[in-house]
């Protein structure tokens, strides 16, 4: 007896392949020092596993305050952001008022709005992978959405969105939610407007600044509308030692995060302008810690398989956007292994 909505529904697609050199799944290499190892299984130690974490989590919504420039009555903290995802899903609106978001992006955005029953209001970026405005506003104005998501940066595609074009579609009467995953990487936020405006909440993650095994995601927004969002909050969904571990990373370790994106920078510009010598490839500019590229010679499908013989695995994205692959950055000899397959690849053809 289950759904149709359910059953019709494509699962999101994780890569879980065996490789020697995995740069598929946008991690933030963290080499932890002997020392932090040692006092993070300290911390560990002397939890009391039979007992419940705090079900607010205060003292990482605090350590989290604090780094991020807001207070913790602004948080809600979710298993990962994919929670925050479904629980903005079932918050925002009438179910049978629809669910807007750009396409290619993060596929969470749909998969919740199916589980829920909600109309998927998809429009496909332009050639620059940037919102197209008009054929935005026409369905928005048909379909009347009162929700919609922006991944900024965008993931797969990398690029950020152009701001002006955002706010055009929530002057339009719609919820919006910017997820800011890859914030660490570009700079760009809306965290002003969402502290400040009703229709606004920005989603970040310590998945993508070297924590991805916690799981903790973050909503940020106007304290009246983190009140209404936690309402629906599954109670303890932050395990005991992710709460623990991210306060002792956020508090103690930070700069080592610090110094791990700024690497992820250097290493970024170094293999993109690498990838640009390149020829059978089109690479485009990044503002995450991947970069999209699609090929010219193979297939998509072709050159991920030719690249993992090698002992690389990249994120296929051909089921999205014709020929195009994404490669996370990883650490220096990892990126020199990719380009050197990379390479080795295109120059069979």
């Amino acid at each position: 007896m289950i759904s149709k909505r359910i059953r019709t529904l494509a699962p999101y697609k994780t890569e879980t392949t065996g490789a020697r050199v995995r740069l598929s799944s946008n991690e933030l290499s963290l080499k932890l020092p002997e020392e932090v190892k040692r006092l993070i299984g300290e911390a560990a130690s002397k939890i009391p596993f039979n007992r419940y974490p705090d079900p607010e989590a205060r003292e990482l919504k605090e350590a989290i305050a604090y780094r991020f420039g807001v207070n913790p009555e602004n948080i809600v903290l979710g298993n990962g952001s994919d929670e925050l995802i479904y629980y903005l899903s079932i918050a925002v609106g009438e179910y049978e008022k629809g669910v807007f978001y750009p396409v290619p992006t993060f596929s969470m955005y749909g998969i919740s709005a199916q589980v829920l029953g909600r109309e998927k209001i998809e429009v496909s970026l332009n050639d620059e992978f940037d919102i197209d405005l008009q054929k935005s506003l026409e369905l928005i104005r048909d379909k009347k959405p009162v929700l919609a998501y922006f991944a900024y940066p965008n993931n797969p595609t990398g690029n950020c969105f152009n701001e002006d074009k955002m706010r055009t579609i929530r002057d339009e009467g719609v919820f919006t939610v910017v997820d800011e995953a890859y914030y660490h990487y570009s700079g760009k936020t809306f965290l002003k407007e969402a502290l400040e405006r009703e229709d606004t909440v920005v989603l970040r993650t310590l998945s993508k600044i070297g924590m991805a095994g916690l799981r903790v995601g973050i909503l940020i927004g106007k304290e009246e509308v983190v009140r209404e969002i936690n309402k629906i909050r599954l109670p303890f969904n932050i395990t005991y030692p992710s709460q623990v571990i991210a306060v002792l990373m956020l508090r103690d370790f930070y700069h080592i995060i610090e110094e791990a994106i700024q690497r992820m920078l250097s290493e970024r510009q170094r293999v993109y302008e690498e990838m640009l010598k390149l020829e059978g490839i089109r690479v485009y500019p990044s503002e995450a810690n991947f970069i999209f590229f699609k090929s010219l010679y193979f297939s998509g499908d072709e050159l991920y398989r030719r690249l993992l013989q090698k002992g690389v695995l990249v994120r296929n994205f051909s089921y999205m956007v014709a020929n195009c692959l994404r490669v996370s950055i990883g650490e220096r000899e990892e990126n020199d292994a990719f380009l050197q397959a990379l390479h080795e690849v295109l120059t069979t053809y």
